[in-house]
């Protein structure tokens, strides 16, 4: 990397490490981060098409954590592990995710949600600990699918409610 992408921003020190995903929402940035505080949002549209959501811990705040098992359609379980390591309402949520609260291989993301007139621009940034973990991630458990399936199903959930709450 030249010192001009290192002060301009364009490649960030940990760009092999990261998946960046993105999507325009139809709903209000108030609602669409709403949609990540309360268990009986999430349970209705977290992960890939197809999956559920067993959440057994919830506590959204700074320090808090989300313990859940995703079902995938297949049967077969995931465990997960949440802590939010920072919240700014309703602009931006920092997370480490892992398969439980000592995970090695634990991964950081952030999503940050951008007011586009009645839309949400949401962008999902994950730094996994290695290149390595990363690719894993992309190959063998479909991490950028998944995560666009994920945003997909989010976009589903909110713009259903908006339409909802704009009836009453």
């Amino acid at each position: 990397m030249t010192n001009d992408q290192a002060t301009s921003g364009t490649e960030s020190a940990t760009a092999d490490r990261e998946i960046v995903i993105t999507r325009v929402i139809s709903a209000p940035r108030a609602l669409v981060f709403e949609a990540f505080t309360e268990v009986r949002h999430l349970s209705q549209w977290w992960g890939p098409h197809g999956f559920t959501t067993t959440t057994r811990a919830f506590e959204f705040r700074e320090g808090g954590v989300w313990e859940f098992v995703m079902h995938g359609p297949d049967g077969t379980k995931y465990p997960e592990w949440i802590s939010w390591t920072e919240i700014v309402p309703p602009e931006r949520i920092a997370m480490l995710h892992g398969e439980h609260r000592d995970d090695p291989d634990a991964f950081e993301s952030v999503l940050s949600f951008e007011e586009r007139g009645e839309s949400t621009a949401v962008r999902m940034l994950t730094v996994f600990p290695s290149r390595e973990l990363r690719d894993a991630a992309i190959e063998r458990h479909g991490a950028v699918e998944g995560g666009r399936q994920t945003l997909a199903e989010l976009a589903a959930y909110v713009e259903r409610a908006s339409r909802t709450q704009g009836a009453h």
